[in-house]
């Protein structure tokens, strides 16, 4: 039974004279002002926000009537463990819930209609801090909440063009770091591109040029088996200290910062009293999150850099120097976590690797890194989730396994320790699905699971105190495992499948075969390609996929290079020329399911997302006899136009994964599809999200144009309050059965 949604009591502003608990954490910090960091540098590249209340949320003051087929995920659970908050599209569009953890009761929070993206619990349980993306667009904003409803207000992002992150809250609650960024500024944009001779551009071109020109020397240097277009060495790698630099990271003398377009790390006391602390900023940053605070405030743990290079920092909050910088892994951005005393840090990170480990920084008194050692390894499966206990006794370790996850609970070695004791013992954990998304520790062996499985909708688990090694039980709240499909139509497993590229390379995949369909035959396909390129296709619940397997269409999931989860060499495989290598991926892997006698040669179609819709478009032009048809979503057609109108912090970490727009623009053209749209034969479908600002709508519309000019069918589907994710329930539908309809009319017709 769904539990009423307590009415909002009218919210008072905290006076003005209350003292902040942050003060007492940061002594003297909120009197004085962020550039005092650093004497003689900017302040920041965005403004410091200004916590914004807000009104009750609008929409029915009851709980609605759940969707049967909803999914929960992202929890967070309050310092008892006995409530936890998480996301729900139970009402149709992701918002933010809680519940209690042993019962079947749950209280939407926030009724507002804009998608809930991320969750956390503050640990003094007063406020549960979330992320929203209003219209369903890429420029979120960080909300917080009473654990009764009451109090909502914006702590980042409110200000018409800023976009704000989530970060970690302080040890004892009293603030919340947050990454506000702001785009370029028309003025600072035509500077830049006057200076860099491109004055004849248009103001797209300019603002391409504004968001790259500042990068540092070797801004494109990859510590790993492949160095990124672009650039020379790095000026640091490895676990040590940069002696001197600030944590702006530009590769400029502090005081010399482009300070337009840029990322600035703040602590908001979320009260409104204390005045916003400033930790970090990066003058044209791919990313800049803070992922945790130590007990004592004096240091803070950054993840900053583009894909393929990202980097911890330890950060002094009192100066804003950086004490200890490491290589870290892609993937999740909770990195890591410092010990209760700070002199210990824990880390997700593939320094040195070809896959992520669990790695010790050993740090001294002012922060610098003294030693770095690994402590969990595996030689073929990197680590992809990482929880450390509170009291750094113990931490949960995720496994990625081929696309699977396997669980651990890891009992941490005490700082200091004889190099001679045992090594850390490790429990398995049983799990009920494929996949686990989230990690939240309640206690002495407890935890909330956040699980996606191939047959079950994503929904979360919780693990009883003490009983690591049983199986988790999961919440009343989340859908059950009957649900997952309509009725009379069983749900499927897919199967994994390996294979070799032309050049030799293995590749993986999942290939899902219709349950309703005659067996030993070939039949109609689709190949669907995921997006990043650094994502994965996982064994999870894909709704999409099984409205395709209901119409009787077969479906190939694989993992062409430039992969995560198959190691580092894998994933930088695709760089440079290699695009045009991971093109002919797509088409190896068609012919694969060919010759294994699983899908029809004369019935092939392709799909994808974002850089797997690129692929789409890319495959359908270097390829054009070997599909029927395609169905591109929210992907890049041309380069040029592409960096031109995404996010500035989108182009940076574009650029050192696919090329600059200036320095390579030759080898961008070359990988364009719509360098190659006449050799375009068949019939095509773009969909795309109206207010997608990563991939612009216009990449779409131009390649339709472009198709409709040289006689070929195509056609757009604009979805509406969307980006550059589909979260609400009504478009998600419309999208698949769109896509579905348009699959089968030409695979069957």
């Amino acid at each position: 039974m769904i539990g009423e949604r307590r009415p909002r009591e009218p919210g008072k502003a905290p006076p003005s004279s209350a003292p902040s608990a942050t003060t007492a954490a940061f002594p003297g910090a909120f009197p004085g002002t962020p550039d005092r960091f650093s004497p003689g540098r900017p302040p920041t590249a965005a403004s410091a926000p200004a916590v914004t209340p807000l009104p009750d949320a609008p929409g029915a003051r009851d709980t609605p009537t759940p969707l049967v087929v909803h999914g929960c995920w992202y929890p967070s659970a309050d310092p008892t463990g006995a409530q936890v908050a998480f996301i729900c599209d139970r009402a149709g569009v992701p918002q933010l819930w809680s519940a209690a953890a042993d019962g079947s009761a749950a209280h939407l929070l926030d009724a507002d209609p804009d998608p809930v993206t991320e969750v956390s619990w503050s640990p003094d349980g007063r406020w549960i801090a979330y992320t929203t993306a209003p219209g369903g667009g890429e420029h979120t904003r960080v909300l917080c909440v009473r654990p009764d409803g009451t109090g909502r207000r914006v702590l980042a992002g409110a200000e018409p063009g800023q976009f704000a992150q989530l970060g970690r809250w302080t040890r004892d609650g009293s603030a919340l770091a947050v990454t506000v960024a702001e785009p370029a500024t028309v003025d600072a944009v035509a500077a830049v591109a006057a200076g860099s001779g491109t004055a004849g551009h248009t103001h797209g071109a300019f603002r391409a040029d504004a968001q790259l020109a500042a990068l540092p020397a070797g801004w494109a240097d990859r510590d790993g088996h492949a160095t990124l277009l672009g650039g020379g060495n790095r000026d640091h790698a490895g676990p040590g200290p940069r002696p001197g630099t600030a944590a702006s990271a530009t590769g400029r003398p502090p005081g010399s910062e482009v300070t337009s377009g840029g990322l600035a790390a703040y602590l908001i006391d979320p009260e409104g009293v204390g005045s916003p602390v400033l930790l970090a900023t990066e003058a044209g940053a791919a990313t800049l999150r803070v992922c945790d605070i130590s007990a004592d405030g004096r240091f803070a743990l950054l993840r900053r850099g583009p894909r393929g290079r990202r980097e911890a920092m330890v950060v002094r909050t009192t100066d804003a120097r950086t004490t200890c910088a490491v290589p870290v892994a892609d993937g999740d951005p909770w990195i890591g976590r410092f010990s209760p005393d700070g002199r210990t840090l824990w880390l997700r990170s593939d320094a040195d690797r070809e896959f992520p480990a669990l790695l010790v920084a050993t740090l001294g008194a002012g922060g610098e890194c003294l030693g770095l050692d690994a402590v969990a390894g595996r030689d073929a499966a990197g680590l992809e989730l990482l929880t450390v206990s509170d009291d750094g006794g113990s931490a949960v370790l995720a496994w990625n396994v081929h696309g699977a996850s396997e669980l651990e609970v890891l009992t941490l070695p005490i700082a200091g320790q004889d190099s001679g004791a045992p090594p850390p013992q490790a429990v398995a954990v049983p799990l009920p699905h494929e996949v686990v998304t989230r990690i939240v520790p309640t206690g002495p062996g407890g935890m909330f699971l956040a699980l996606s499985g191939s047959q079950r909708r994503p929904g979360v688990w919780r693990l009883p105190d003490g009983a690591s090694s049983l199986p988790p039980v999961r919440t009343g709240w989340s859908a059950r495992d009957e649900d997952a499909v309509p009725p009379g139509r069983p749900p499927v497993r897919p199967r994994p499948v390996r294979l070799r590229a032309r050049d030799g390379l293995p590749l993986g995949g999942w290939y899902y075969r219709a349950a309703d369909r005659d067996t030993g035959g070939p039949a109609p396909c689709v190949i669907h390609l995921h997006g990043g390129p650094e994502e994965q296709e996982r064994p999870v619940f894909n709704p999409l996929y099984h409205e395709l397997l209901g119409r009787g269409l077969d479906v190939f999931a694989p993992d062409v290079r430039g992969s995560s989860g198959w190691g580092r060499s894998f994933v930088d495989a695709d760089l440079g020329t290699g695009r045009f290598a991971a093109i002919d991926d797509v088409a190896d892997c068609a012919a694969h399911v060919v010759t294994a006698g699983l899908a029809d040669p004369t019935r092939l179609a392709v799909m994808g997302r974002s850089y797997g819709g690129y692929l789409v478009l890319a495959s359908l032009v270097w390829h054009p006899d070997l599909f029927r048809t395609g169905v591109a979503v929210c992907g890049m057609s041309d380069f040029a136009t592409f960096f031109a109108g995404t996010e500035p912090w989108i182009a940076e970490s574009a650029a050192a994964k696919y090329g600059h727009p200036e320095h390579d623009r030759e080898l961008l053209h070359a990988l364009s599809p719509m360098s190659r749209i006449d050799a375009l034969r068949v019939p095509l479908l773009a969909v795309h999200g109206e207010h997608d600002t990563n991939v612009p709508p216009g990449e779409s519309e131009q390649v339709v144009r472009a198709a409709r000019e040289h006689g070929i069918p195509s056609e757009l589907l604009l979805l509406r309050n969307e980006g550059h994710e589909f979260l609400r329930a009504d478009n998600r539908r419309l999208f698949r059965r769109a896509a579905a309809d348009w699959m089968e009319r030409h695979l069957n017709g």
